[in-house]
This record gives structure tokens, sequence and C-alpha cells, in this order.
């Protein structure tokens, strides 16, 4: 069984944080979305990389893909086919923005709660070592990795790289 590849959009694929939103980084293409509970004012602006639907794409062969991000259901309508990514499986989180154990990030729970047992690795810009001690505490330490992905730059060759080295390692070692 492949491990899941589970893609925040804000930060690992929408680097909201690029110093200069004005000017769209090398390689990004700006898009305008109105996505649900974004209706007053300007559209969302959103900052893809086209490249990165075949990056992950790639990876297809060695994960599940799976979106983990509070686009939910909409990541399939507004960014996926922006990057060339068949409809994929989402996250229905429970609890949005809501407590989270030992100070971990909101989601980090249900990622877990997600995986149920399964081999996963997450891309989020959230991620801290709070949420790295608390997954290997819940029995997930050796069957996952957490890449904190800088929202000021988005995924990079070097992430794609450590989440195919990471796979293979792990099928290696089946």
């Amino acid at each position: 069984m492949k491990p899941l590849l589970l893609i925040d959009i804000d930060g690992p694929l929408n680097p909201y944080a690029a110093p200069s939103r004005r000017r769209t980084p090398e390689g990004y293409t700006r898009h305008h979305m109105r996505p649900t509970g974004w209706t007053d004012g300007m559209p969302l602006p959103v900052l893809l990389n086209p490249g990165h639907g075949g990056e992950l794409l790639s990876l297809a062969g060695r994960y599940d893909l799976i979106w983990a991000t509070t686009w939910k259901d909409e990541a399939n309508e507004w960014i996926g086919p922006r990057l060339g990514l068949p409809p994929l499986p989402y996250i229905d989180w429970p609890d949005m923005h809501g407590a989270a154990p030992a100070g971990t990030y909101w989601k980090t729970q249900y990622v877990v709660e997600y995986a149920a047992g399964r081999p996963f690795a997450w891309i989020d810009d959230e991620i801290t070592e709070l949420d790295r001690a608390w997954v290997a505490e819940h029995g997930a330490d050796r069957e996952s990795l957490l890449l904190r992905i800088d929202p000021g730059i988005g995924l990079e060759r070097a992430d794609f790289d450590a989440l195919a080295a990471w796979a293979d390692a792990r099928g290696a070692a089946c």
C-alpha cells in the first residue's frame, strides 16, 4: 500500500507570503478566485506554479495524493485543474481552526486520524516541532514525514526530491 501525500495549498502551492505579491514570482501564474466565503470585494489572488502539477503527478506513482487544505473539495474546482491534476480525495475537517492538543496546529490531530495507521507525508506551512513531537507520540513517527514549507517561497525542487526519497526509502524497507 502506498503512503499518503497530504497536500496543503496556501503556503506550499500558493506562496501567499511571497515578498512581493505585486510582482508574480518566477514560474508562477496569478489567478483571481472566488471560493466559497469569498464573495465581497476583490477576488482572492492565488499564485500557482503550473510545474507543480507535473511534480505532484510524478509522485503519484509513490503516493496516494490527498488534499489536506481548508479549500477541501473546492481544491478540485479551483486549484487542481490549473495544475493539471485530476480530482483528488480531500480531508473533510471535522472542525477547522479549532482547539488542538498540546499546542499543535489544529490540522495535526485530524491528519493522523485521517491516515488511520497508513504511512503519510504531509506538506504544510504551519507544521512545527510540536506537531512532529505529537505525531511521534501518537505512533506515527516512523511512518510519517512532516515537511514544513516556507509560505513565502512555496514548494521547491528540494521538497519534491525529499518526498520522492522518503517514499523510495520506505518502499525499500518493506
